[in-house]
């Protein structure tokens, strides 16, 4: 990744300027409140200092998977609420007061923003997914939007790779002095070029997860990048099949057994070593709230894998020690259960505990070094998990793509 042609919030006069910053505030919900506010946090840097600059800053993010523009599930009023009291604790915006209007693009809206008193209050939109020409990349919805605003700032990596009307399209409506990326993506790209333009060796990648299926692009890249590649989660066990091993009732992707024998061949042609489980915590079904240790690789019928064992453990940490660069996308188990947490929560500490430049891939990875207090002591933790696998991939991400001086906009 690289940032040709990307101007960024600090290189932009924001004096007496609307602002329009596209964060990333996808967090989960509990009963009304934000459970996790990593990435409300994450952006507030960026936040701060377009307040700080003078502007009039109308903040805009999607949140989960609406049916519509009456699913009350989807509000962002929770977020507003919580991002209210993360300007008064975690920043110095004393006192600062988010403004939360009932649309999102229009006359109304437009009004309240004419009235937004600078350095005294932001604006927080409404769900971004409420309106269908977001996800649909429409260009009206793209427009309206712009005429909110004097300025465009793009801060949500995690939405990068998504060709959505507030995360591209909308970048055509502002000449190159009028839009940028925030901090967060300018941290993004610094920690993610360090890993894929100039990584020192051995270069180690942790994979873990569900499935082959959607890891089979970042694999088939990181082989021609890494090192060693350790295995781990459900994804392990369609490997472990497709070299003959009997994995019981483990989850197994049985049209991928071939994608899975052609990425150890392509692996081992390019003497790249990759390392599969060797011992396994299972049990006789998913809800298991205990599991046993098998002796070696194979499980019995009537079993499913549902964690690395101590053996595997032992390996997988031992080459993260020796590494110089970590680049881990994925758990080793089903690390919400306490019982099957102990491969991820290894693997976590050994990532934290490496004197090797890190970098932890978006997702429940995050989740584990964050659960583990761990966060702090890694290299870079990346906002964006399908961002970051496609950044990895080699394959261009269109919220930063769009970004660029003299993008070919369709």
């Amino acid at each position: 990744m690289d940032t040709t042609g990307i101007r960024f919030i600090d290189d932009l006069d924001l004096s007496d300027q609307r602002v329009l910053i596209r964060v990333d505030f996808n967090v989960p919900l509990d009963d009304g409140k934000v459970t996790d506010d990593t990435r409300i946090k994450a952006a507030l840097p960026t936040i701060v200092h377009a307040v700080e600059a003078g502007a009039k800053v109308i903040l805009c993010s999607h949140l989960g998977r609406p049916s519509g523009p009456d699913d009350s599930r989807y509000t962002m009023e929770p977020v507003a609420a919580r991002l209210a009291e993360l300007l008064d604790t975690d920043t110095l915006l004393y006192d600062m007061e988010v403004i939360f209007p009932e649309g999102i693009v229009g006359p109304d809206v437009e009004e309240l923003i004419g009235e937004l008193k600078p350095r005294k209050q932001v604006m927080l939109l409404e769900n971004l997914r409420f309106e269908p020409g977001e996800k649909g990349g429409d260009d009206d919805f793209a427009k309206a939007l712009s005429e909110l605003a004097d300025v465009y700032i793009n801060d949500a990596f995690g939405a990068a790779h998504r060709a959505h009307a507030s995360v591209y399209q909308i970048n055509k409506f502002f000449d190159r002095h009028h839009r940028g990326a925030g901090l967060l993506i300018r941290k993004e790209i610094e920690g993610l070029s360090r890993l894929l333009q100039r990584p020192e060796r051995p270069f180690v990648a942790i994979v873990g997860g569900a499935k082959v299926s959607d890891k089979i692009g970042v694999l088939q890249a990181l082989i021609d990048k890494v090192d060693t590649i350790l295995v781990g989660g459900a994804m392990a066990y369609t490997f472990l099949k497709a070299r003959g091993h009997t994995v019981g009732d483990s989850l197994v992707e049985e049209d991928f057994l071939d994608q899975a024998n052609e990425i150890l061949r392509k692996a081992q042609g390019k003497g790249v070593e990759i390392l599969l489980p060797v011992d396994h915590r299972v049990a006789e079904s998913f809800d298991a709230q205990e599991g046993t240790t098998t002796d070696g690789v194979d499980i019995e019928p009537g079993f499913m894998g549902l964690d690395v064992g101590p053996k595997t453990v032992s390996a997988f940490v031992k080459r993260i020690d020796k590494a110089a660069t970590i680049f881990w996308n994925g758990p080793l188990g089903v690390f919400e259960k306490e019982a099957f947490s102990v491969g991820t929560f290894s693997v976590a500490r050994a990532v934290a505990a490496a004197s090797g430049f890190s970098v932890i891939g978006g997702g429940d990875s995050v989740a584990a070094i964050t659960q583990a207090g761990l966060a702090d002591s890694v290299g870079h933790v990346s906002t964006g998990g399908g961002a970051s696998l496609q950044a990895v991939e080699g394959q261009p991400l269109p919220g930063i793509e769009g970004l660029r001086a003299n993008h070919p906009f369709e």
